[in-house]
């Protein structure tokens, strides 16, 4: 009898800790369009640099630029934000097709801006985000707005604040200008 019992308290046990184990599932990072295209294997790639100019924030600028990563059958054109950190840097490269969408995206946020303050909210955000997690928008807080680019989906100091809307919207067309031209 006492085995018995010792047997199912046993059984028991064992059941409780098995249940009990987490099953964690190895959370995968999510590869932007120019992971993709720059670890395709058995193949060389070039990239190719053109400057830009620096973009104003509130604290300090980003550096911008034109990369253009050529592979054996196709090239791809990135426009790419730059903020060093105190420790790292992050990174946003913006695919051209994303940019022609971010272009857009900014002319519509610009529009709704106006009727966003005059809400006067508490807070209200009003963003853009790409495929790859790059966010392009602003936020109104007690009357005030600030636009804002968030470079990478994941991370922290990966968030810019602009100095002023304008270079926003020059920045990103002159991008896409600039990435016709080397097309062409």
């Amino acid at each position: 009898m006492k085995s018995r019992i010792i047997t199912v308290v046993i059984s028991c046990l064992v059941t409780f800790a098995a249940s009990g184990q987490d099953v964690r599932k190895e959370v995968q990072k999510v590869e932007t369009k120019m992971d993709v295209f720059v670890s395709k294997t058995g193949t060389i790639i070039k990239f190719i640099d053109y400057k830009l100019s620096n973009l104003k924030l509130i604290y300090g600028f980003a550096t911008t630029r034109i990369r253009t990563v050529v592979g054996t059958t196709e090239s791809k054109y990135f426009y790419q934000i730059e903020k060093d950190g105190e420790y790292s840097s992050s990174i946003a490269s913006i695919e051209y097709s994303d940019l022609i969408e971010v272009i857009k995206a900014i002319k519509t946020l610009k529009s709704d801006m106006d009727n966003d303050i005059a809400l006067n909210p508490d807070y209200l955000e009003n963003k853009f985000t790409t495929s790859d997690g790059f966010q392009v928008g602003y936020y109104v807080s007690k009357g005030k707005l600030r636009w804002y680019l968030k470079l990478e989906k994941y991370g922290s100091d990966n968030t810019l604040f602009i100095k002023d809307y304008d270079s926003v919207e020059f920045a990103f067309t002159n991008a896409k200008s600039k990435i016709d031209g080397i097309k062409n």
